[in-house]
């Protein structure tokens, strides 16, 4: 049995087996330390099994030596891959970034139970891309969301505020959950079997009411899983209040792996000539401008650096939807590209709202009064990862959206496409807006009285310049990952993994 064909099943069994054992470890350094090197061996699997799909094509890992249908399937496409490695490595970075946050916010007393709630919901994250089953991605969903309502509510050290969106992302979280297995119960009364390739083929030429139910209700529980505008209620008070560590986290993931979930299903599953799918797409064009528009203008009038940034990452949601609403290969490949360029950003953008709030004890727009002086590779990671938010050239964030340009005028829609286009450009412009506030007040602004240069933790400094480091790089060099995300969509488009 070679390690290469244990790959499937290795970024999943590393971090789920460790985190009992993490809970063990006396309070202080050492469940950092361990978590964090668990972290690193699970991202070099998954980057790894990245380069394998990318050589072989699709893999299959049978669960106990039984084959699908019958038995539990891992089932790792080349779009699986990226957004698995993309998880990982996320986690890799944000790990060793978690140890001074970590003990300044939540406090070393509870550290070994942060790292390995930490740990379980990667370990969801990464099984939800990993599954073939339908319905242990619901089971990796609340594996990861269970552990996400407990590591928000640990931000309530600095602020209260944080149980109640520990709450109210529980409630909500639920509903959304309810709404899934509701739908995979719908659809195992029609089909009689929850293995995704086998949903597949079962479904072809199926439209009844039973099968658009399922539809209607997988679509809405990930919908809210993904903070689809307007499901979206949950996501900013959960990333505003959560430690900074965590918010870093779910921002670089949570949405992103909601939304792999979603493509799984639309093109997986129930294939891109579905009856239904038309009304869908096109309510995923209205939700998705709308969200945009709506989620950015609130941004620009937040003075709470951390929630403005939360309701960008609504409005970004909102390009991935429009990606997906094209319902070409070509608009699946720039909402995989732009997956991919906004955990970049994201996690650049809170890593750095997380180091000036270890400096000043607030994310409000005030604290950030003469940051260029004071904290300057800070603000300059802020500003750049800000850059790419925007989507100007030379960042990731210009290549997703540049690809997004494109396949909405290669793409026969309802409305215009330059109509399309032109709102993308404007959205855009939005984020001008509101990353152009906090700039104002980094450098055009003086700091208080008598403060000095700050120096921070190299622990958090590395992983912030590694994140801005990596918008620039694939800002410049986004070949590859643009051939493999298109790769992936052609082969959604055609089912999925065979």
């Amino acid at each position: 049995m070679s390690l290469i064909s244990q790959l499937p099943v290795l970024p999943v069994l590393l971090p789920l087996v460790s985190a009992p054992l993490c809970v063990l470890l006396p309070k202080g350094r050492m469940p950092w330390v361990f978590a964090t090197a668990i972290s690193w061996l699970t991202a070099i699997s998954a980057v790894a099994l990245l380069f394998h799909v990318a050589e072989v094509g699709s893999v299959t890992y049978n669960m106990g030596g039984w084959a699908g249908p019958l038995g539990i399937v891992y089932r790792i496409d080349i779009v699986g891959a990226i957004v698995m490695a993309l998880v990982a490595l996320m986690a890799a970075a944000v790990f060793p970034y978690a140890k001074e946050s970590v003990a300044f916010e939540v406090g070393t007393e509870q550290s070994p139970a942060f790292y390995s709630l930490f740990l379980v919901c990667f370990a969801g994250l990464i099984g939800v891309v990993a599954t073939g089953d339908a319905f242990n991605v619901f089971v990796f969903l609340e594996i990861s969301s269970l552990s996400t309502y407990a590591l928000v509510a640990l931000g309530a050290k600095q602020d209260r505020r944080a149980l109640t969106a520990a709450f109210t992302y529980l409630v909500l979280g639920t509903i959304g959950a309810t709404f899934f297995v509701i739908g995979l119960g719908l659809l195992y009364q029609a089909t009689g079997t929850l293995n995704m390739t086998d949903l597949h083929e079962r479904l072809t030429g199926q439209d009844n009411r039973v099968v658009r139910a399922g539809f209607a209700f997988i679509v809405t529980g990930l919908g809210l899983k993904l903070a689809m505008f307007p499901l979206h209620k949950w996501l900013p008070d959960a990333y505003t209040f959560a430690p900074s560590a965590v918010t870093a986290f779910l921002a670089a993931t949570a949405t992103k792996v909601a939304v792999y979930a979603m493509l799984r299903f639309l093109f997986t599953v129930f294939g891109f000539t579905f009856a239904f799918m038309d009304v869908a797409l096109t309510l995923f064009i209205l939700l998705g401008l709308t969200g945009m528009f709506a989620a950015s203008l609130i941004a620009v009038f937040r003075d709470d650096v951390k929630q403005m940034l939360a309701f960008s990452s609504v409005a970004q949601v909102g390009y991935m939807l429009l990606g997906i609403s094209f319902g070409t290969p070509e608009g699946v490949a720039a909402a995989v590209m732009h997956v991919f360029n906004h955990a970049l950003m994201k996690a650049a953008l809170f890593m750095a709202v997380g180091a000036v709030f270890y400096v000043t004890l607030s994310h409000h727009l005030s604290a950030y009064k003469g940051l260029g002086k004071r904290m300057p590779f800070t603000a300059a990671c802020f500003i750049i990862a800000g850059l790419s938010l925007i989507g100007v050239p030379f960042t990731a964030g210009f290549i997703s959206k540049y690809l997004l340009i494109q396949a909405a005028f290669e793409a026969t829609l309802p409305v215009s496409s330059l109509f399309i286009v032109m709102l993308i450009v404007a959205s855009s412009l939005l984020a001008v807006a509101y990353i152009g506030r906090v700039a104002y007040e980094m450098f055009l602004s003086d700091p208080p009285e008598g403060v000095n240069q700050v120096e921070m933790p190299w622990t958090m400094m590395v992983p912030m310049g590694v994140m801005t480091a990596a918008n620039i790089y694939f800002g410049m060099d986004a070949e590859t990952l643009t051939s493999l995300a298109r790769q992936g969509a052609d082969l959604l488009s055609m089912g999925g993994a065979k």
